[in-house]
């Protein structure tokens, strides 16, 4: 099967793909107007991630991004953690959502993507509260203590979401929120045919089955799994 509003004639990649299609152009638009604006900063991190890394599909973009300071704010987090993060615009929509003394420590292995957002994060007012850890995020993980952490994003290799939503589980407090993305994996969960459609049908099959926590799946761009540890 194709992904959701996509031509079964037109050949497609992850990259070439936009999550936008999921939504007709002129709506995509009337959403985020309606988000309200971001930071100047912000969108010149936009651009260059766009014209730099050829991957703009793995930008967590404005919509998302404004998600995810909401839910960082509305839960009074104070320590974040994220996996996975490519150029650092959602660790930076997320650090505003922060109060001063919060701490986001950010994983990934990719020193040409981390170069870029160490550039924005030392140029944002916000950028003091990012510790970004440039290693695989399975041992970062394992070395938080449990219960310490309030909120954590995942956004990385699909593969090992499994060990990053187990390791996520662990660190949260009570009542402590994960925003998983990519749930959907651009519609490919209906028809899995390769590891990473695979591993997004494991992973979602998990979560639901999970009494550790409450959950609700949400079609936000790709998709974002809420959960919240009881």
């Amino acid at each position: 099967m194709s992904p959701v509003g996509v031509s079964p004639h037109i050949a497609w990649s992850r990259e070439e793909y936009p999550v936008e299609m999921f939504l007709p152009e002129e709506l995509v638009r009337y959403i985020e107007d309606h988000v309200g604006p971001v930071s100047p900063l912000l969108e010149e991190l936009e651009r260059e991630t766009r014209e730099k890394t050829g991957h703009p599909g793995m930008l967590t973009g404005k919509v998302e991004g404004a998600f995810l300071r909401m839910l960082v704010r509305v839960t009074g987090a104070r320590k974040v953690v994220e996996i996975g993060t490519f150029t650092g615009y959602a660790a930076l929509m997320m650090a505003e959502g922060l109060p001063a003394d919060g701490e986001l420590v950010t994983c990934d292995i990719s020193e040409e993507y981390a170069s870029i957002a160490r550039r924005y994060f030392d140029r944002s007012p916000h950028g003091k509260k990012i510790r970004l850890v440039l290693a695989p995020a399975a041992g970062t993980l394992r070395g938080i203590p449990d219960g310490s952490v309030d909120f954590v994003f995942i956004d990385a290799d699909k593969e090992s979401y499994l060990v990053y939503y187990e390791e996520s589980v662990r660190i949260l407090r009570s009542g402590g929120l994960i925003a998983a993305d990519n749930v959907l994996w651009y519609g490919r969960v209906l028809s899995p045919e390769d590891d990473d459609s695979r591993a997004i049908v494991s992973f979602n099959r998990k979560v639901m089955s999970d009494d550790r926590v409450e959950k609700v799946m949400l079609p936000v761009r790709d998709g974002v799994y809420l959960i919240r540890k009881r």
